[in-house]
């Protein structure tokens, strides 16, 4: 494997810690370069937004596998949930599945709501992770119109409440929005949220179920693991 920082003047560790910092926290392209900047480094916030498209997407792929290896996802039950956002004025459409741990599975941004949306998503899903004992959902028709078509349609479950896990996965991204002024193109919504949900998946330790001592043994693990990436 060639090295993917050969024709990069910073060092790996640098731009490790500039991804991380963008894409972990809720923080604009200038933010990051103040706070690097604080630190003794010094780029630009351009320079930011191109590492996290050139980087980002090698090292989502790379945590996919990784955690698929050493940790096998739940096909128990899956939580489905979409949110619109406007691009340039036309609303668009994120759609996220959730396993019953918090784990994000998949995320995928269209332009429309109906059922072919719907089914492209649930294919795509369960191509990679295979098909789930039971699916939540809210009271979409896509999603029933979807799964009748797979046959999978006796799997749905609706109800007020029982979404909240997909809804709650959808509120780190919100505030990461947030930050960022939008999204030009529905290419860029789809390759952040993708990388967001894998960096977002690596260092989600579950802080409110752990004692501190197990917490910090699983954070110091996630950062370790983290400067390994394209090593």
């Amino acid at each position: 494997m060639k090295n993917p920082f050969r024709y990069f003047n910073s060092s790996p560790e640098v731009i490790r810690l500039t991804v991380m910092m963008y894409f972990r926290y809720p923080l604009s392209l200038r933010q990051v370069e103040d706070l690097l900047f604080e630190r003794g480094i010094d780029i630009c916030h351009e320079t930011v937004r191109f590492w996290w498209n050139r980087f980002g997407p090698m090292f989502a792929a790379e945590i996919r596998k990784r955690r698929i290896f050493h940790r096998p996802y739940s096909n128990w039950r899956w939580h489905l949930d979409d949110v619109f956002g406007r691009i340039n004025g036309e609303t668009n459409y994120l759609w996220r599945a959730v396993d019953h741990e918090g784990e994000v599975l998949e995320v995928f941004a269209t332009k429309r709501r109906d059922r072919k949306a719907a089914l492209k998503f649930l294919k795509r899903a369960m191509k990679r992770y295979g098909r789930p004992w039971s699916i939540v959902t809210d009271r979409l028709r896509s999603y029933r119109a979807a799964m009748r078509v797979i046959g999978i349609s006796a799997d749905q479950t609706c109800g007020r409440w029982h979404n909240n896990r997909a809804k709650n996965s959808h509120q780190r991204f919100r505030r990461r929005e947030g930050a960022m002024s939008k999204f030009r193109d529905i290419k860029t919504l789809q390759r952040f949220a993708s990388v967001h949900a894998s960096i977002h998946n690596h260092f989600n330790l579950d802080r409110h179920l752990n004692r501190r001592d197990i917490f910090k043994q699983n954070r110091s693990a996630a950062l370790a693991e983290w400067r390994q990436l394209a090593a």
